[in-house]
């Protein structure tokens, strides 16, 4: 089988030349390889293109025409392949990222941001999503995901926090409720809560001392977006548990104030990694993007988030 591109490569030097053998010796080749290579390119376009004589080579009116393609054509492949070849090495293009809703609403453009500060040429596409998503099946880079979003199998997994849920309450609520010092006490107060499919009503606090709680909240407001809930406790409706992340300058400021603070809420940490395909050849978009994210995070770069994992 003829290999067409390198066929044109050859009989483009052959018509740039003007001769076999100096076409042979520029491409390092044999006299009967690229007599072949024309032979086989004539053969297979049913077109004469070159007139040769024992002393001379020129190209048909065929030829020429067939060289002037032929030379486009190489043009074409060699900017192509230095723009893929560059992609590898030079952070370019359009990133598609998928990340949780939940915390990426309060997270991410910051993070996002920064990287774009960095590499100018990267185009972002961000995806938000509630639920599981296939990584490689629905074309994403990387994802910014909590456990079990996305199956890890063929997936390179990099953990960057794990986010802690805290017990928070306005100010004008506790100043006209009063404020909850047990998790028992909460039965008392209204209670805003995160939709049955994300949490069951029943919620395990922890003391300092290891002692647990077990307290079953019957909410009066239930609803399956944090964004929401934040500002229903804004609002003043009741007390309600949500990611520290998404509060934390609430309670610096002191819009919010943090219920129950001597206590932890067991089993609702999230843990938020980064995932992306394992695969040997990693874009430099993609590549560049993974490094920026876990070093940002290593580095304290979201301070409200209450713990890091180390990446040994």
């Amino acid at each position: 089988m003829m290999n067409q591109l390198q066929a044109m490569r050859v009989f483009l030097k052959v018509a740039e030349n003007g001769s076999f053998g100096r076409a042979a010796a520029s491409l390092g080749l044999s006299n009967a390889v690229i007599t072949r290579y024309v032979a086989l390119l004539e053969s297979h376009l049913s077109t004469r293109l070159v007139n040769r004589t024992t002393r001379s080579l020129s190209l048909t009116e065929a030829g020429q025409a067939y060289a002037e393609g032929c030379r486009r054509v190489i043009e074409q492949v060699e900017v192509m392949e230095s723009d893929v070849a560059k992609s590898a090495t030079d952070p370019s293009g359009t990133l598609k990222i998928v990340a949780v809703a939940s915390f990426s609403l309060f997270g991410l453009t910051p993070l996002l941001q920064r990287y774009r500060t960095h590499h100018p040429n990267v185009k972002l596409s961000v995806t938000l999503l509630h639920r599981p998503v296939d990584l490689i099946e629905e074309g994403f880079d990387v994802g910014i995901v909590s456990l079990g979003q996305v199956s890890t199998g063929t997936l390179i997994k990099r953990p960057l926090c794990r986010v802690r849920p805290v017990a928070v309450a306005s100010p004008g609520y506790i100043n006209a409720n009063g404020i909850p010092a047990a998790p028992a006490e909460l039965t008392a107060h209204t209670f805003l809560a995160p939709s049955a499919d994300v949490h069951s009503s029943v919620w395990h606090f922890v003391a300092e001392n290891g002692h647990e709680q077990t307290v079953n909240l019957d909410s009066t407001y239930a609803v399956n977006n944090a964004v929401m809930l934040r500002q229903a406790a804004l609002a003043d409706m009741g007390i309600t548990i949500l990611p520290e992340n998404h509060v934390s300058a609430d309670l610096m400021n002191g819009l919010l104030v943090q219920v129950l603070p001597g206590y932890r809420i067991k089993g609702a940490d999230k843990e938020v990694s980064l995932v992306y395909p394992g695969r040997r050849h990693v874009p430099a978009k993609t590549r560049s993007f993974v490094e920026f994210t876990v070093d940002y995070f290593r580095n304290n770069a979201l301070p409200t988030l209450s713990s890091k994992f180390s990446n040994s």
